[in-house]
């Protein structure tokens, strides 16, 4: 029997998993590494921790015998190497906040009109090409001697496979590509005075067996044309729709990229504190996951009108405002521990309902939304968001994420399945739907409308 390996470069460190070729998990393993912050706003790792960290997961999920690899992991980091391929400095992030000035250059360079036509993005610091002109113009030591740019899980590939590659998918977090063209952008790169033979050749994902995590971890719940959403609820929230042809939003407050699944584009809305602000509610207030959960369903949906705006770490979709700020409106003496949980699970179900009204904008009409993440294992959570969302939530059999989606990749890219549907069919199941509960129908849209007004309003008041 064949087995199919799939590896996640992830931010806190490398997951493997080996699975057969109807989709059982065989084996899994996880190595974890160090993020490093030199200064504040700053988060760099070593690509060579990647790389051992890797070795080891690889070997203890039996990838020597495997028969194919898939890669994805962490989108958007620099990884710079010189000619003898060596790495030249630390790999810069993707949540590194430095590049705030060579983002507003390269909208002015390029112009902004121009920029989301090209890319599907805005630039965000998050991107990878502002983190070259940051290079650039603190580092011209390390630039002088660069002659490669890679990203993370295709640093991984070159240590794995020898070879200087990427996929359309991950390429598309890049800022430097033609989203609608699925190739390099001479353009941009020209612009920004970025050398094109640093950029390594861009492969379809099912050619070379990989992507980014967002378009693996989709893949791996089965999302391989328009239909289902992948909703994400990790310590960052994503809802995720594959678009049958290009289609950028005009102010791209969503995200557009290439998918993993050749001539198939998506857009994507992501909030950045979802399980995240849950996670941070639990340390200040105390208690276990589960207990907390079970403090907050004996509120009623809306929870008396009490309102969390999730904007932790600011946010990204739909504001784009690094330093938005969370708030819990509505207190009263009534609102206890429970009431505070339940709130936040509801704040982030409005955070995702804002994205997937963006990309209705796009067409996009979701039939389910299918669930992932550290917070689809809770019932009550699923059931608010498919609530609020007005979707039925779908769990798959297997949770193990972005892994999985490398692994079906992987397969696909070494002949075990033609193509990513018959894998997604080979592989994927549905194991449960929650339904929405329409009781709750319309205390969620007056909720939600309260939710929408808040920031505005707190914007206003800044600026008095």
């Amino acid at each position: 029997m064949a087995t199919l390996i799939g590896l996640d470069v992830g931010t806190t460190g490398v997951k493997a998993v080996a699975i057969s070729p109807d989709g059982e998990v065989l084996a899994r393993a996880e190595e974890e590494y160090a993020l490093a912050i030199p200064q504040p706003g700053w988060a760099e790792q070593d690509p060579e921790d990647w790389w051992r960290a890797s070795e080891r997961a690889l070997a203890a999920v039996g990838a020597k015998d495997a028969a194919s690899v898939g890669l994805t992991g962490q989108m958007h980091g620099l990884v710079l190497l010189d000619e003898a391929d060596r790495v030249l400095r630390p790999a810069i992030l993707w949540n590194d906040q430095r590049t705030a000035a060579e983002c507003a250059e390269i909208e002015e360079r390029i112009g902004l009109e121009r920029l989301i036509e090209l890319t599907g993005n805005r630039a965000l610091t998050g991107f990878t090409a502002p983190k070259l002109l940051w290079v650039r113009r603190h580092e011209p030591e390390v630039w002088a001697r660069a002659a490669h740019m890679l990203l993370p899980k295709d640093y991984v590939r070159l240590r794995l496979e020898g070879e200087h590659a990427i996929d359309a998918a991950e390429a598309s977090g890049t800022l430097l590509f033609d989203v609608a063209g699925r190739r390099w952008s001479e353009e941009v790169c020209a612009a920004l005075e970025i050398p094109l033979e640093w950029l390594p050749p861009a492969h379809e994902s099912t050619e070379i067996g990989g992507a980014g995590d967002q378009q693996a971890g989709a893949l791996g719940v089965g999302v391989v044309g328009p239909g289902p959403l992948s909703v994400v609820l990790g310590t960052s929230g994503v809802v995720f729709a594959a678009l049958p042809g290009y289609a950028a939003d005009p102010q791209a407050r969503v995200h557009v990229f290439c998918h993993a699944v050749p001539d198939t584009w998506e857009a994507m809305g992501v909030m950045l504190s979802a399980a995240g602000s849950l996670r941070w509610l639990r340390d200040v207030v105390g208690g276990d996951y589960e207990g907390l959960v079970t403090e907050a369903e004996r509120w009623p949906a809306g929870t008396e009108g009490l309102t969390f705006l999730p904007y932790l770490q600011g946010e990204r979709t739909p504001h784009a405002d690094p330093s938005a700020r969370a708030v819990f409106e509505g207190l009263s003496l009534r609102h206890d521990r429970g009431a505070l949980v339940r709130s936040v699970l509801e704040g982030v179900a409005y955070g995702l309902r804002d994205s997937l009204e963006l990309l209705r904008e796009l067409g996009v009409q979701p039939e389910a939304g299918r669930a992932s993440g550290g917070g689809a294992r809770s019932g009550l959570w699923l059931k608010i968001v498919a609530s609020v969302l007005g979707i039925p939530i779908e769990r798959t059999a297997v949770e193990e994420g972005a892994a999985y989606g490398a692994a079906l990749l992987g397969g696909v890219a070494g002949g075990v399945f033609a193509d990513a549907r018959e894998a997604v069919e080979a592989c994927v199941r549905v194991r449960d739907v929650i339904e929405p509960d329409p009781a709750w129908r319309q205390v969620y849209e007056d909720g939600y409308r309260r939710f929408t007004a808040l920031y505005p309003a707190l914007r206003h008041l800044e600026e008095q």
